[in-house]
């Protein structure tokens, strides 16, 4: 009598379709991750070199994750900067993820536990490259396995330069700049990309204006001012474009005028 053997169960194509998206979503981080794992491991070494704890980095790897302010908090706390001014300033740091906030796929995520991870983890990074993916390949796997990727590297890169940082027989001078020279490099980027010479002008405005005026408080104040004269150079080049339609469209009722008489 031949034995009875047991049936292989077929898994689901819904679940394999599921582990694709994931690992695409993991593939997606590569790219990002090239720029996270570095600035991981600066705020690790940061973290130890200010004198701080070296659970600080991957408390704030969770507990904040938001990359540059995490860099700008190292120092602040070092500095046992007020709270008020902490908090300031993170409103003025991370204010634009409230714009992100309008174009991001969130709505692909179902689950709200997973919602909710999900608008916690939308760094810069995460953004970019799930703007750049094609509107039929977006997913909510895909999604939340680029935003879960793009943490670990974070987390994993202070853990890293947390153990630099206890190795090397002396302090990085000058790390603290990393930062800076980041946006540097990136404002230089978008400047030979776009020729916004208008905004780089008035963002050298705005930290002039801010080490003469409030030199205690100066990228706070920075921010806020040049937040405020883009809005002002945003509304004139409105009123501009809407001004020459009107002429645009006084012009053309003319010249139609004179064709038809």
């Amino acid at each position: 009598m031949t034995p009875h053997l047991p049936t292989p169960t077929l898994q689901p194509e819904e679940h394999t379709t599921r582990r694709r998206q994931l690992a695409a979503g993991v593939r997606d981080s590569f790219s990002a991750g090239l720029g996270i794992l570095p600035l991981g491991i600066a705020l690790g070494l940061l973290v130890v070199q200010a004198g701080l704890p070296w659970w600080l980095a991957p408390a704030l790897a969770v507990a904040v994750f938001a990359g540059s302010l995490e860099l700008l908090l190292v120092g602040m706390i070092a500095a046992a900067t007020p709270p008020a001014a902490i908090a300031l300033t993170t409103l003025a740091v991370n204010f634009r993820h409230v714009f992100y906030a309008f174009s991001f796929p969130l709505h692909l995520v179902r689950n709200r536990f997973a919602k909710a991870y999900s608008v916690y983890a939308m760094i810069d990074e995460a953004y970019a490259v799930a703007a750049a993916l094609p509107e039929a390949e977006r997913s909510g796997p895909r999604l939340l396995a680029l935003q879960v990727s793009c943490q670990l590297y974070w987390a994993g890169g202070g853990l890293v330069g947390v153990a630099l940082a206890t190795a090397l027989p002396a302090p990085v001078e000058g790390l603290e700049f990393a930062l800076c020279a980041l946006f540097t490099v990136l404002t230089l980027d978008a400047l030979h990309a776009r020729r916004e010479i208008p905004s780089l002008l008035l963002a050298g405005v705005s930290v002039t204006a801010a080490l003469l005026l409030t030199p205690g408080a100066a990228l706070l104040t920075a921010l806020l001012l040049f937040a405020v004269l883009l809005l002002l150079r945003h509304a004139l080049a409105g009123r501009g474009a809407d001004g020459e339609d009107g002429e645009d469209g006084q012009v053309t009722g003319t010249t139609g005028g004179a064709a038809h008489a």
